[in-house]
């Protein structure tokens, strides 16, 4: 009996734009608040439970399908970050658990923020865009743990503002992922790391 080999090539959709997106958009709506432009509302926690959330969890199940380990782990790793946000929020006044403690608070935002740091790391082998998407991403988890460690108003609006552009970095990757495979060419630069 002769043995065969079945090549079955991948068509599957690129995940990382949705899931960049999710983040992103979310990030903004979510610093903006911080930055001192309304307060907190049903809006950042559906956004945070819906689309940064869930939206992100399913783009990393399917980063996992592209045998894609970073995509698969930074997006369901965040997408569970948007979630546990919206529970840390919404559990105490649904009366179910006490809130965090400052001290816990903090800690879980270094927490993310050393995550974060790690997950650089690997950027280094991918391009420029998420480099920055990244790098401003663990400044962002280390200057909230600042803000809220502090209670510093000025640390916290600065902390917003760098959030913002933190999560624009992360609406431009994903745009500029999608755009340049529609068009098959670099049409928003990603600074791709050979």
């Amino acid at each position: 009996m002769e043995e065969s080999t079945v090549t079955i090539k991948d068509s599957s959709a690129n995940p990382g734009p949705l899931g960049l997106l999710a983040f992103g958009m979310t990030t903004v709506l979510l610093n903006l608040h911080n930055a001192g432009f309304y307060d907190m509302n049903s809006m950042i926690l559906a956004m945070g439970f819906f689309y940064g959330g869930a939206a992100q969890i399913v783009a990393g199940i399917l980063e996992s399908k592209k045998n894609n380990s970073f995509g698969m782990t930074a997006f369901i790793s965040y997408g569970f970050f948007w979630m546990t946000l919206v529970g840390l929020i919404l559990m105490p006044k649904m009366n179910l658990f006490e809130g965090p403690s400052v001290g816990g608070m903090v800690a879980y935002l270094i927490m993310w923020g050393i995550f974060t740091a790690l997950l650089f790391i690997g950027t280094l082998k991918i391009n420029k865009a998420l480099q920055f998407v990244f790098a401003s991403l663990a400044v962002l988890f280390f200057l909230l743990a600042l803000g809220d460690y502090t209670g510093n108003e000025t640390i916290k609006t600065i902390t917003g503002i760098e959030g913002v552009i933190c999560g624009a970095s992360a609406i431009y990757a994903g745009v500029a992922t999608l755009l340049n495979e529609i068009y098959g060419r670099t049409l928003m630069p990603i600074g791709t790391v050979k």
